[in-house]
């Protein structure tokens, strides 16, 4: 358990990163009237593998 809590730490922050990039991509595709289903996939995945690493790590 100790080792998802590891990975937990290592990898949100590049998740945040990845979240703000394809929020970023999100807008400019609406204003262009593009598709956005893929990098609503990828924003929804990442944020709940955040949202989940965070409750593993608040309940040690």
């Amino acid at each position: 358990m100790y080792r998802f809590a590891e990975l937990g730490i290592v990898i949100n922050p590049i998740l945040a990163i990845i979240i703000c990039i394809n929020l970023v991509t999100i807008i400019n595709k609406v204003k262009n009237n593009e598709d956005t289903s893929t990098n609503t996939i990828i924003v929804s995945l990442s944020l709940a593998y955040i949202v989940f690493t965070i409750s593993i790590l608040a309940s040690f």
